[in-house]
């Protein structure tokens, strides 16, 4: 009953959370007017997917997660900057914890700043936007810790599934706007688009090739250590970045002067270009996501070795060259699944409209799913860890 109790507990915190969550997106800030929805902008609709949908009625929660993500990012580039946080992320534990006090802290100043931009940008009075200011940074506050209360007590990380709330509370009021100018040829399409790139990121996501390991026997006292086998995974890097980096430079106008046919996501030599540039960054990114030297070295340290293969540099060649072949096929592959959102999309011509909707939805559908297995992965990892618990006692 225990298992049970403690999955109804995290489920229920999950839930509570969320519900919570978006009571704060619903919720209007005081002293402020309430404006209607402005008309369709090209670009609105991105934003409502990074915020939640609700900044123009401008709610205490009017940024949604936005500035919990900013804030790693940009945490990420002051410890290359700064010399401080730099030598605090090659520290210990307590580095780790004084390196997650700045990021909280810069979540809150990242908040601070954005209200003030919305409250200048809309003209509020004195009163009304210091109240303003106040509330959305307090709620900016509240948010980040309420990501905290799921990753520490619920499922999943808390930035990642408060993201995908915000996500599932705007995508599904694009459907509309979609059937009403393009009728059910868009609900197909999309719908085709969808279940593709669900189906190939879950493939993805699952395959490996695993080098078989076998460890040396080790005599401690009267106790024999090692002797079984096991397997280093290799797997292609799953990211969205190579797509976004190619949509990037692709869209860039003081990159490609005079060239307006590139800025057009329905060309069909646009859509070329841009399956040449995913496949060369995505292969870019996977080369330098593993050290194999590193591995080697593990391997030796502890007494393991690959059957047939000698340990040492020949190890490392061969871990090398499986690897390469891994990345050679999975560089298409994701080239593949960026091109297949542009491709349809650009059957339904709506980049107009929505400028960016092919690496948006890919975006979305990628990370939608990467949350759900995580989702379903710790679930698994809770109930088998509970389940054997009291054999470890």
């Amino acid at each position: 009953m225990n298992d049970h109790a403690s999955l109804r507990r995290r489920i229920l915190v999950t839930l509570g959370v969320i519900v919570l969550f978006r009571l704060g997106q619903s919720l209007p800030a005081p002293h402020v007017t309430v404006r209607a929805p402005e008309a369709d902008h090209p670009l609105r609709w991105i934003l409502d997917l990074a915020t939640g949908g609700d900044l123009s009625t401008l709610p205490v929660f009017a940024f949604g997660v936005l500035p919990c993500l900013a804030a790693r990012p940009v945490l990420r580039a002051l410890t290359i900057l700064i010399p401080r946080p730099a030598a605090l992320r090659a520290e210990g534990e307590a580095s780790a914890r004084a390196l997650l006090r700045y990021q909280r802290w810069l979540t809150v100043v990242l908040g601070l700043l954005g209200a003030i931009a919305v409250v200048v940008f809309r003209g509020l009075d004195f009163l009304g936007g210091a109240v303003a200011v106040a509330c959305l940074t307090a709620g900016a506050a509240v948010v980040l810790r309420l990501t905290e209360v799921i990753t520490d007590r619920g499922f999943g990380d808390g930035v990642r599934i408060l993201l995908l709330t915000q996500v599932l509370a705007v995508l599904p009021a694009e459907f509309p706007r979609l059937y009403a100018t393009k009728g059910w040829a868009a609900i197909a399409v999309v719908a085709v688009v969808t279940l593709s790139i669900t189906v190939l990121t879950i493939v993805f996501a699952q395959a490996q090739r695993r080098i078989p390991v076998q460890y040396a026997k080790r005599i401690i006292g009267v106790r024999a250590y090692g002797g079984s086998p096991s397997y280093i995974p290799l797997r292609f890097p799953q990211s969205n970045s190579p797509a976004v980096l190619a949509t990037v430079l692709l869209s860039l106008p003081v990159l490609w002067p005079g060239v307006d046919w590139l800025r057009d996501e329905g060309n069909p030599g646009r859509i070329a270009i841009y399956f040449v540039l995913v496949c060369l960054f995505a292969f870019l990114r996977a080369v330098g996501t593993m050290d194999i030297d590193q591995v080697t070295r593990d391997l030796v340290r502890v007494g393991g070795f690959v059957p047939g293969i000698r340990p040492g540099q020949w190890t490392a060649d061969y871990i090398g060259y499986v690897r390469h072949r891994i990345i050679g096929v999975g560089a298409p592959c994701s080239g593949v699944v960026a091109l297949i959102p542009a491709v349809g999309l650009a059957l339904l011509d709506v980049s107009p409209r929505v400028p960016f909707a092919g690496v948006t939805l890919l975006v979305v559908l990628v990370f939608l799913v990467s949350v759900a297995l995580d989702t379903v992965r710790q679930i698994e990892s809770l109930r088998q860890r509970e389940r054997y618990e009291p054999f470890l006692r």
